[in-house]
């Protein structure tokens, strides 16, 4: 089945998805939110979802999803990530001075926004949220979530040559060096303070985000004529 079928799919209820389901895959199929598993003729067999899906149903099960009076399962709310050259990704994000359930929902949202592009990194900026909080998780099996609210970055040595990518800038890559090893002070989703050591790909990450904060994208470490060639391409892009 294809995976962005398989997407569109998660956000019905069961007998919705089993109907369909078993209309595009044969009578034998059943599908099972609970265990994210489908049933094929007796048996059942995990799914073979993209890092992005598996992110959405682990979360969905995490959240005892229920169903609402239109059909639909109220699992997220993806949001809407702002593309260079937009002005609004040049705004300097604010101090977040609490940790309240309207920032904890967001962070939420800014998490599943960041899993289902699918990233490894996200800034509030990045959504049009101009607070300082960023959203980052570079495990191997993207299931482990790093929060950081009113971050502060120290830098303790090194530097590092690496190819980064951004969500706003999407299907541009490009050589970028940063500091290699770095000290984090920030609060995390709970409003507790705590302080982090980071080198290698978390520490580009980290630093890569909290530029967002400050108005600044990875761009901005190129060439001019590089920058402007991504501008016109992801213009263009956006006219065909």
């Amino acid at each position: 089945m294809h995976r962005f079928q398989m997407i569109a799919y998660f956000f019905k209820p069961v007998e919705v998805l089993n109907r369909e389901t078993r209309s595009l895959c044969g009578p034998h199929h059943t599908f099972s939110t609970e265990a994210c598993m489908y049933q094929d003729k007796g048996s059942l067999k995990l799914f073979k979802f993209s890092i992005a899906q598996k992110s959405i149903i682990l979360r969905a099960c995490e959240l005892n999803l229920k169903l609402d009076n239109k059909n639909e399962l109220d699992l997220m709310s993806l949001l809407t990530i702002l593309e260079y050259p937009d002005s609004r990704l040049r705004t300097v994000a604010r101090n977040v001075d609490r940790v309240t359930t309207s920032v904890s929902n967001f962070v939420e949202d800014l998490l599943e926004t960041m899993y289902a592009a699918p990233g490894i990194g996200l800034a509030a900026t990045q959504v049009n949220v101009h607070k300082r909080i960023i959203v980052i998780d570079v495990s191997a099996e993207h299931n482990e979530p790093l929060v950081f609210i009113n971050p502060t970055i120290e830098v303790l040595g090194g530097m590092q040559t690496s190819e980064e990518g951004c969500l706003s800038v999407p299907g541009f890559f490009e050589q970028v060096e940063r500091s290699e090893k770095i000290s984090v002070k920030a609060w995390d989703k709970t409003g507790t303070r705590f302080e982090l050591e980071a080198e290698g790909l978390l520490a580009v990450c980290i630093q890569h985000e909290c530029d967002h904060l400050e108005g600044k994208l990875f761009v901005d470490y190129l060439s001019g004529l590089k920058r402007n060639r991504i501008r016109h391409r992801i213009q263009k892009r956006r006219r065909t």
